[in-house]
């Protein structure tokens, strides 16, 4: 084991397929001289050449544009955006090309790409640069989506995502980079689509995503002193959806709780409740909760930023608590 910050565990992972396999590469705004926005790339350009690292201008959708070229025509790019907000302006490239090319080709092209991208709010960057759009970019058939939750998640999710034919929108927490954590010598890649229980628990289940996984584990310890046992579930992917152990936890403790960041309109969170009242409603103690950020643009102030977001284990132990009837 060792201790690295979650940017340094993406940037092993990135760093190891590159050495595996030379058809992976990596773009974008400031990732090769500056190492990345956030340290996340530091040294790949030293170690792999401008060829396979390198700088793009602000445009977002044709670097985009020009990965899904690389990706169909037998390379592997990583193609990071500073920020998830960003997608909006690759939208097209995204989910009408990249996401759809598989299909509309009878299976003749694959899109082997990787989306990096910097989300979430908690850093004062404002309402254009602190959304959590995962929910939107699942919407669309072909585009997998990945959140990882701590750096061995990162790393091992990392791997999967460069080593799969589709095209995979992996979005990282911008509050997780600078925090350390505690990883394998040797991660492995780990399958997408399959969740991940924490902690198991007997009288409620919260499904998280990506940081809130780390706040639902906060506020579940503390729950555990007053006698409420938490079963925790890291969804990893919200496509694929892991829907078997939502519904096995449910089935067990009668009560959910979903914690994800993205806006509470259309959110992953809904999707599953709805799974869960049409497989699971007569197994259910008291209604499906969730936690997300309210539906209003992100504020800059951390006055206004830090009360409105959902990051806050405080705020996964109320509704704990809520659901419990306590």
């Amino acid at each position: 084991m060792k201790s690295i910050t979650y940017a340094k565990a993406v940037c092993e992972a990135m760093d190891e397929e590159m050495a595996r396999d030379d058809k992976v590469l990596l773009f974008g705004e400031d990732v090769a001289w500056k190492g990345g926005t956030y340290n996340a790339s530091v040294g790949l350009l030293d170690k792999y050449g401008p060829m396979r690292v390198f700088d793009t201008p602000i445009s977002e959708s044709g670097f985009t544009g020009m990965g899904v070229g690389m990706a169909i025509t037998g390379l592997r790019p990583i193609v990071e955006f500073m920020f998830g907000d960003f997608m909006l302006v690759a939208a097209d490239q995204l989910f009408n090309q990249a996401a759809k090319l598989r299909y509309m080709t009878g299976g003749q092209v694959k899109v082997p790409m990787v989306i990096r991208v910097a989300t979430g709010g908690g850093r004062s960057m404002a309402a254009q640069h602190s959304q959590c759009l995962q929910s939107m970019a699942a919407m669309f058939p072909g585009m997998k989506v990945v959140l990882p939750s701590d750096a061995q998640e990162a790393k091992g999710l990392l791997k999967a995502s460069i080593r799969d034919d589709d095209p995979v929108m992996f979005l990282e927490s911008k509050m997780l980079y600078n925090q350390t954590f505690e990883v394998d010598d040797e991660v492995e890649p780990i399958p997408l689509g399959k969740a991940k229980v924490v902690m198991e628990g007997n009288d409620v289940t919260i499904v998280a995503t990506s940081v809130m996984v780390l706040k639902a584990k906060e506020a579940a310890e503390k729950l555990k002193a007053e006698g409420i046992s938490v079963e925790l579930i890291d969804l990893r992917t919200i496509v694929p959806l892991d829907m078997e152990t939502v519904l096995k936890s449910v089935r067990k403790t009668g009560r959910l709780l979903i914690c994800d960041e993205g806006y509470e309109m259309c959110n992953i969170a809904t999707e599953i409740s709805f799974r869960v009242m049409e497989d699971a409603f007569y197994d259910m103690d008291a209604p499906v909760e969730r936690l997300c950020t309210p539906n209003t643009s992100i504020p800059f102030t951390p006055a206004l930023e830090y009360p409105l977001l959902p990051t806050n284990p405080d705020k996964v132990y109320a509704k704990v608590k809520h659901i419990m009837g306590k």
